[in-house]
């Protein structure tokens, strides 16, 4: 039973990392620390994508899952097993993660274009609203 509860929160945890590296870049525009955290992310999601790796997350739940005498995931890992097929029809696989890596791009362009007007805002003059004249 333990096991079972343990491959279920890791593939709720997964859902969550994926959903992350997708759209985690617009947690950091109003919040800009943020944005360190997601490139690290989203640079081990280009590694496991190029299938340098494998996910520990995957490894979790292929162990969890057997322990409880489930099947594990499919040798394409959790997004061939969960995603690809049901969200989407895998022939529009590339497809899909080039939108993603174009989703992860504007958020990033968000966040510099951001940033970059909050530094010309601090460093700007600040006025008072008030001529020199009346005050």
């Amino acid at each position: 039973m333990i096991y079972r509860i343990l491959g279920e929160a890791t593939m709720v945890v997964h859902f969550l990392v994926i959903a992350y590296i997708g759209l985690g870049g617009f947690l950091a525009w109003p919040r800009p620390r943020l944005f360190w955290p997601h490139l690290a992310i989203s640079a081990w999601g280009l590694v496991q994508i190029a299938g340098l790796a494998e996910c520990p997350l995957t490894a979790i739940e292929n162990w969890a899952r057997a322990h409880a005498g489930e099947r594990g995931l499919a040798p394409g890992g959790f997004i061939d097993t969960y995603i690809q097929g049901a969200v989407y029809p895998a022939e529009y696989a590339v497809l899909v993660r080039w939108i993603v890596v174009g989703v992860v791009l504007v958020s990033w362009g968000g966040v510099l274009y951001l940033q970059v007007s909050r530094r010309r805002r601090t460093s700007s003059p600040r006025t008072t609203g008030r001529s020199p004249a009346s005050a």
